[in-house]
């Protein structure tokens, strides 16, 4: 019998042991278990190391909340489904994490709440499923079970809601990259080392540009955009698909303006 491999990530110990507990049980199902985001990044890859990858990540929604943030790999990924600069990293910014550097285990969430603004945020982010963390088992199991079949599975009563938020999201990412295509090629560079946050003296460092001319690109791209700070101005281009300037040491050049 081909077993299913599931990962259950949260940090209620008590909740994530009778997850575990309960999905063990059933004969086609081999389930662990980690405590944080960090915790199942490391299993994810080590069970790739070793020739058994997942096939499923339930991922609970509220994950570190109220916990110091997570590392940059995570923060990134909120940001780039659209999480407000500064906000909390819970499962959501995991699910993007995840389907970044192992695009096929298929992911599912288990929230206490039905919310269809996170619901749609988690299917931006990977996610294949949205469920309630006091589902029965049967229900969760089909849950398992189905996505694998390429299944997306969502509570019916959050089904009109999330497809309100994701055409509204598809309009704002529509918006924002007109915006971004307003920008010159050189605004756009300045913008790219933006979201990798570097400050004035540092883009100026990169592009070898003066001080004086990287400010004035700077105000630029945020008259452009229609921002008034940087942070504004990054979740923007995080809307819109601009990642970060690689930081790879820059070839030798030189200083223009």
């Amino acid at each position: 019998m081909v077993r299913i491999r599931v990962l259950g990530v949260d940090d209620h110990r008590i909740f994530a042991e009778s997850l575990a507990a309960a999905l063990t049980a059933e004969p086609d199902v081999d389930v662990s278990a980690a405590g944080s985001g960090p915790a199942a990044l490391r299993c994810l890859e080590r069970g790739a190391a070793e020739s058994r990858p997942y096939d499923v990540l339930l991922v609970d929604a509220d994950l570190g909340a109220g916990r110091p943030p997570q590392p940059a790999p995570l923060r990134e990924a909120a940001a780039g489904v659209g999480a407000p600069v500064g906000a909390p990293v819970d499962g959501i910014a995991l699910v993007a994490g995840v389907r970044a550097v192992q695009p096929g285990v298929r992911t599912v969430v288990l929230a206490e709440r039905d919310d269809p603004r996170r619901a749609a945020l988690a299917l931006q982010a990977g996610a294949v499923g949205w469920v309630a963390k006091d589902c029965s088992l049967s229900r969760l199991l089909t849950v398992v079970r189905g996505v694998l079949r390429e299944e997306t599975h969502l509570p019916p009563a959050l089904l009109t809601g999330v497809l309100r938020e994701l055409t509204a999201a598809r309009k704002h990412r529509s918006d924002s990259e007109r915006l971004v295509e307003s920008l010159t090629p050189r605004e756009r560079e300045v913008l790219r080392c933006m979201v990798a946050g570097l400050g004035r003296k540092a883009v100026a460092e990169r592009l070898f540009l003066s001080p004086h001319t990287v400010r004035t690109h700077m105000q630029n791209v945020l008259g452009k955009l229609g921002v008034h700070s940087t942070l504004a101005a990054v979740a923007l281009a995080r809307r819109a698909g601009v990642g970060p300037a690689d930081l790879a040491p820059p070839s030798n050049g030189v200083r223009a303006g």
